[in-house]
Parts: structure tokens; sequence; C-alpha cells
């Protein structure tokens, strides 16, 4: 396994820390069957950050009754269609790699969007699902899409609800993607989601996570490769306030040859009981000989009472790769920006609100959305004024 490495100016403090897995990603349990995974205890190196005490009910082997609204805004030619679970199981999916994600996808049928070869998008495919009421639900999406297709899709998640997601997509080759998932709940509301990305030969895939609400949202996101000389990059910014927990989890999969991924995530704290977890693992297997892999995950504590979790991996089984790093950093405040600013004229909450809006900047104009872009941007806003109230 590779040292952890630190990067970036404000690294005044560091949380992160380099540990031996319990056991190889490539040996982890993966099953449609909920009993295949014991009810998590909070021990487990999968869920030893996560206040399992308060999912319960997210763990039963029924699942949830209640269901979520959903509105699907799909352009011309994209379709959308019903399955049954079974028939998706056999669909090259992959398989729920936790017993959140199991009880996701032990529904009776499978919700498929379509986008056909070749298309080119000018709209994003969006989907937005609304919770009324904080009692168990579960899903299971499953997005294909066609070789050498160019398109964009838009996961909104609202409301409050105890949700848990099994959320698949399947890039063809040559198929160039980008999903956004944003994650606007309430402070009452609770998400489980994994999301497994697949991506063909030569396919380039973004996944884009922006996690600025809930009272816990855990999303494990999991990429790996269909064939040679796939890309995947995988982007996230979250803001915790006191009492939320914000638990990011990724990993990437290289079994493919001469494949790419590119890692960075970016969280700001502030409040009591403020928690962030995120978790990078990536595993480049005896065969992808010509990988090239690196994540990055920065850290911003705005006050005391915060804490930020920060734990990246790697596991490489040959020598034969381009390239392979980490880095991770979690640090306080830069009060040399904030003063350079206030010496210049700017009001100290005006100049806190520049140095945060630039610290997720980076990420967040990669979206691709300015309707989602300036949305985050005021609700980050919203945050820092709630927090120097």
């Amino acid at each position: 396994m590779a040292l952890l490495t630190d990067s970036g100016p404000q690294a005044h403090t560091h949380s992160a820390e380099t540990l031996v897995p319990d056991q190889s990603r490539a040996e982890r349990t993966r099953s449609w069957e909920v009993a295949d995974f014991p009810v998590p205890q909070g021990r487990e190196e999968d869920w030893r950050f996560t206040p399992v005490g308060r999912l319960a009910e997210l763990f039963t082997d029924e699942g949830g009754s209640a269901t979520l609204s959903v509105e699907h805004d799909l352009p011309q030619g994209v379709t959308r269609t019903q399955i049954p679970a079974a028939e998706a199981r056999t669909a090259g999916v992959p398989l729920p790699a936790d017993r959140a994600a199991a009880v996701a996808a032990s529904g009776d049928s499978v919700v498929v969007i379509d986008v056909p070869a070749e298309a080119e998008l000018a709209e994003p495919v969006r989907v937005h699902l609304t919770g009324e009421a904080g009692e168990p639900v579960r899903a299971h999406h499953l997005v294909r899409v066609g070789a050498f297709a160019k398109a964009t899709l838009v996961v909104e998640h609202s409301g409050t609800a105890e949700y848990t997601e099994l959320l698949s997509v399947i890039a063809g080759d040559s198929a160039q993607l980008t999903i956004v998932s944003l994650q606007d709940w309430e402070d009452d509301a609770v998400h489980l989601g994994q999301h497994d990305v697949v991506v063909g030969r030569d396919a380039s895939v973004r996944h884009i996570a922006i996690t600025i609400g809930g009272g816990i949202v855990r999303l494990n996101t999991n990429a790996s490769y269909a064939g040679p000389g796939g890309s995947f990059e995988a982007f996230g910014v979250y803001f915790a306030d006191a009492g939320q927990h914000l638990e990011h989890r990724l990993f990437v999969d290289h079994e493919a040859p001469h494949c790419s991924s590119n890692v960075e995530y970016k969280g700001a704290l502030q409040g009591e009981t403020a928690h962030t977890v995120w978790v990078g693992d990536v595993l480049i297997r005896a065969a992808a000989e010509g990988t090239e892999t690196y994540e990055l995950n920065r850290n911003l504590v705005l006050t005391d009472g915060a804490r930020a979790d920060s734990v990246p991996n790697l596991e490489i089984e040959t020598g034969e790769i381009v390239g392979a790093g980490h880095a991770s950093t979690t640090g306080r405040f830069d009060d040399q920006q904030l003063f350079y600013l206030q010496s210049r004229g700017v009001p100290e909450d005006e100049a806190r609100r520049l140095v945060v809006r630039g610290f997720f900047n980076s990420i967040v104009q990669r979206i691709g959305d300015a309707d989602i872009s300036e949305r985050i941007m005021r609700a980050i806003d919203v945050e820092l004024e709630g927090g120097a109230a």
C-alpha cells in the first residue's frame, strides 16, 4: 500500500490516516441477497465512522414500503421503462456491495433509462426524487448509455425520507457521460446510496456528488472498467453543519489495462458535532498495466467542534503503471487570507464568504449546469450566514 502524502498550505491539522483494510477490496462480499450481509454493528471497517445505531430500519430484509415522488425530464430519444428486478440482475449490472444497497435492490422492479447509441443530447436527463415523509423507502435505477453517445444525467434529491438507493450506470464503448448527484435534503433526511459506474472501452465518465443537505448521508461511488482506454473522474463538494453526518466513499477498481482515474473531493464543516467522512479506495489489479490514477481530498474546518475523517487507500498488484498517488489535507480556516481581504476594506463576513466560495469554485465550475452551480453557491452562502449567526 502506498504511503499517505500531505499537500497544501492549509494543512495546519491532519486527521487522515493510512490504514490496511481488513481484506483486499477484491475479496469483499458483493451479492444481490440481503442475508449475505450481516447487519452492521459499527465495528466493521466499512461502517466504523457511520452512526449505524440510527439506521436500523434501513437494514431490515423487508426494505422500505413508502415511495418517493419521482419526476423524469427526458430529452427526445431517451426512453424510460420498468423491468423485473430479476431481469436487471442478468444485464451486467454490478452487485450491491453492502447491506443497504442489497435492501435497495430487493424490490420487485427496476426503472431503466436508455440513451441510444450515438445520441448527442443537448439537454440533461433529469431525475428529481422528492420525499414527503420520514419513512423507509428503497429504489433501484438503471441508466444505460449507448456506444458513442454524449449525455449528462442529473439526479436531484430533496424533501425528507429514510432512503436506500442503488443507481447503476453502464456507459457503452466510447461514450461520454457526466453524472451529477445532488443531495439537497431537509435536515431530518437519511440517505444511504450506492452508485455503480461501468466505464466502457475508450469511454469517458465524470461523476459529481454534491451534498449540502440531510441529517445522515452516506454515498458509495464505485467505478469499474469494461475494457481498456476508459477514463473515470469523480468530483465532490460537501458542506456539513451542526448535527450533520455526511459520508462519501469511493472505490475505483482498475481491472482493465491502460485506463485512468482522477478523484477530487472538497468539504467544509462548521458547528458542534458536524462530521464528514471521506474514504477513497483504489485497486490496481495485476492485469491493469498502464494505469494512471490520483485521488485528493481537502477539508476546511470553519469552527471548533467539527470533525473531518479522511482515509485514502491504494492497493497495487502490478508495478507496470504510469502513476498512482493520493493526498489528503484537513485544515482550519486560513486567517491570513481573511486578514488580506479585510486589510483591503472587505467586511469580515464577506471575506469569509469569498474564501469559502474560492475553496469550492474549482469543482463547482466543472458541473456544467449553470442552474445547479448557482444553487450550490447560494446554499453555501446560507450555511455561512447560519454559522455566523
